[in-house]
């Protein structure tokens, strides 16, 4: 009879960081790809939010600003929203951030043909398996999308003040901005996680047999 063995939550942890300070740096690739998309996700939202605040000022020369900068207002409008060219790339950005982790994901499963068939000659249970790949999935997602969130809201802040004057700043509203922070880094999140369940779930299923006899 096959011997299972089911290990604790804190050992898959462990596993979990170990394996990303091994592969830190290809850890660090992928996170980056996903920096980026979640810092353009996060820009585009609270350029929106800022000009928001500045639109519910209230004022023509702030309409006549707007305006200028490129979005569709006009007087007695209250909010603004993203218009069809920033949705698009921004799905398009998000695509493929989602791809290349995947791509990055499958690489990472090819590489631990030994280490995964190890563990399940041991005895670990395939959702051992699954879990340690959605760790260290949501480790790198979190820490990605805070950084790219952060990042996206500080860039947009920069440029509003830039663009309306240091005055702009006390009208900011900071919930929506903090919100859209939030968004952005469990969009980004849930993405990493969506991204490595394919490749958690094929680490899983494989044989013990076939991925000890893969020549690395």
């Amino acid at each position: 009879m096959k011997r299972l063995v089911a290990l604790p939550f804190s050992k898959s942890l462990e596993i979990a960081y170990k394996s990303i300070r091994v592969r830190f740096f290809r850890s660090l690739i992928t996170t980056l790809s996903l920096v980026l998309a979640v810092s353009f996700l996060c820009y585009t939202q609270t350029s929106n939010n800022y000009a928001e605040s500045m639109l519910l000022s209230g004022g023509q020369q702030v309409i006549e600003q707007l305006q200028a900068i490129g979005y569709d207002v006009n007087v007695g409008d209250t909010s603004l929203t993203a218009s069809p060219k920033q949705r698009w790339l921004i799905f398009l950005s998000l695509l493929v951030c989602i791809v290349g982790i995947i791509n990055a994901q499958l690489m990472s499963v090819t590489e631990r043909f030994r280490e995964i068939g190890t563990m399940k000659c041991l005895g670990a249970l395939d959702r051992f398996i699954v879990r340690i790949f959605i760790l260290e999935a949501g480790f790198q997602g979190l820490a990605g999308a805070a950084s790219g969130a952060i990042l996206g809201a500080f860039v947009a802040i920069m440029s509003g003040l830039f663009r309306f004057g240091l005055r702009s700043f006390s009208l900011l509203i900071w919930t929506d901005i903090f919100t859209t922070v939030l968004f952005a880094v469990l969009i980004g999140t849930g993405l990493s996680l969506l991204g490595v369940l394919y490749p958690a779930l094929l680490a899983a299923r494989m044989q013990p047999v076939e991925a000890m006899r893969v020549d690395q």
